[in-house]
């Protein structure tokens, strides 16, 4: 079995389950703005920040939040991920110390409580090295499904974006 296929297979069985269960609980908060300021201020089910947004000074978290809460009718408007994504990072993306990994998560969070999905792979941080050591140019935003190795196809595109975060080292080796 190739390293892309024993990645796959190691992150549907380990993985994904913990993955799930945090898109799941941020689908089933009770509203839409408890489900926004969680996604804003990076707060696990736990409550605790997310490791991600670690090193973010509250204030910009909390910057962030207001801004999506007024903007919360256009969060709610947006029919696909891509949608979500492009006002989430209008919106946020000037604020200081908000990075792309940011505005990505932040975006994902919104789009579990909405059920919008990513169909494509969103490139930034962690995950554009695992890109370039499937040979994507590190400059590329995002990469379609179709483009990726055949076992990845079998993952979602949020699944895949988290693969390549996380098994960068092992694909680079490989």
């Amino acid at each position: 079995m190739d390293a892309i296929q024993a990645a796959v297979e190691e992150y549907a069985e380990q993985i994904r389950p913990e993955m799930e269960r945090e898109f799941r609980y941020f689908r089933l908060l009770r509203t839409d703005e408890e489900a926004a300021t969680r996604a804003a201020l990076a707060q696990l089910p736990s409550g605790k920040r997310h490791p991600h947004q670690r090193r973010i000074p509250l204030a910009s978290l909390q910057e962030s939040c207001d801004c999506l809460l007024a903007n919360l009718p256009a969060l709610r408007a947006a029919s696909s991920f891509d949608e979500l994504f492009d006002l989430v990072n209008a919106l946020i993306s000037p604020i200081p110390k908000i990075g792309e990994l940011a505005v990505y998560d932040t975006a994902l969070r919104i789009a579990a409580r909405f059920g919008l999905e990513p169909e494509k792979v969103y490139v930034h941080a962690g995950t554009r090295d695992g890109a370039r050591a499937l040979g994507f140019d590190r400059r590329r935003s995002v990469i379609e499904m179709d483009e990726l190795p055949k076992p990845m196809r079998r993952l979602s595109g949020r699944e895949t974006e988290d693969l390549l975060c996380r098994y960068k080292s092992q694909l680079a080796r490989a």
